[in-house]
């Protein structure tokens, strides 16, 4: 299936976005990703300069709230196509006592409701799964819509769920890459990985963007680290709400995907197992 044969939905998330469970797997992947890039802006020097913030498909909208209470002179808004997710963030944002973080349902393949030089910095996270491969360079043109002069878009991006010995984490991780390549997301030409990282910087020279940076980061989440039982969990939840996407693209028999996923935690849950994950930031500045 390419990705002019997606199927017709009132979104294009390759999980379900009104999903307790999947909201559950976005809170865990928000903490620990925050965590390992140093914070919510952790390589941005001049982060204290931002007073106007988005965070496009924010998800349960942690982000933000680390924005927002790191920030409290800004004001630092979430959008998300999920309804659920939107009603999660807002009341987090009560119960905190974040008056300067907002949140609002938005369909980010369509144009932003938003004013132009509307922030002076956009920031989205793992859009991979969101967005097909021919919807990015229209979101982009609408980030450089709504960034003001000498604003920042900043995107964060993985090429796959990691890197392990695990026969069956690498199977999976395999089926998933090439499923969502046949179905049209990320930009890899044979679905070996998700191809995002290579065109992050490509992106955001060709929406506008100016003196465009990169940084990377890993997260060891083999047995006995810190990181273990997030990537557990993690793994656990996303191998099961990938299924679908998998059956649906040809790749595997529910039957071979239930063994392999058993498999997977299994060989998770022992001593030797080794894992790694590894993300790209890059962000440009508008003229």
């Amino acid at each position: 299936m390419t990705d002019d044969q997606l199927p017709a939905s009132n979104n294009t998330y390759i999980f379900d976005p009104e999903s307790i469970t999947e909201m559950s797997r976005l809170i865990q992947l928000d903490q620990f990703t925050t965590r390992a890039a140093g914070g919510p802006l952790g390589e941005q020097p001049a982060s204290t300069a931002f007073q106007h913030i988005l965070d496009i498909a924010c998800g349960p909208g942690g982000w933000v709230l680390d924005t927002a209470f790191s920030r409290p002179q800004a004001e630092v808004a979430g959008i998300d196509i999920s309804q659920i997710m939107i009603d999660y963030a807002n009341a987090r944002a009560r119960s905190q006592g974040l008056h300067n973080a907002s949140f609002g349902v938005m369909d980010v393949r369509q144009p932003l409701d938003f004013s132009d030089h509307s922030f002076d910095l956009v920031n989205a996270r793992f859009l991979v799964g969101v967005l097909s491969r021919t919807q990015w360079p229209v979101l982009l043109q609408e980030c450089f819509r709504v960034t003001q002069p000498g604003g920042v878009l900043r995107l964060t991006e993985s090429d796959n769920g990691g890197l392990t010995n695990s026969p069956a984490f690498e199977r999976l991780s395999e089926m998933l890459t090439r499923a969502m390549q046949r179905a049209g997301y990320g930009f890899s030409p044979d679905g070996r990985t998700l191809g995002m990282t290579p065109v992050l910087e490509h992106l955001l020279r060709a929406a506008g963007y100016k003196n465009v940076h990169s940084v990377g980061h890993a997260i060891n989440f083999s047995a006995g680290t810190e990181a273990w039982l997030d990537f557990y969990r993690n793994s656990e939840i996303g191998s099961k709400a990938a299924q679908p996407l998998m059956i649906h693209t040809g790749l595997a028999t529910q039957d071979e995907l239930d063994q392999l996923h058993q498999q997977m935690l299994t060989e998770m849950n022992a001593d030797t197992f080794c894992g790694a994950w590894f993300f790209l930031t890059t962000w440009g500045t508008r003229p």
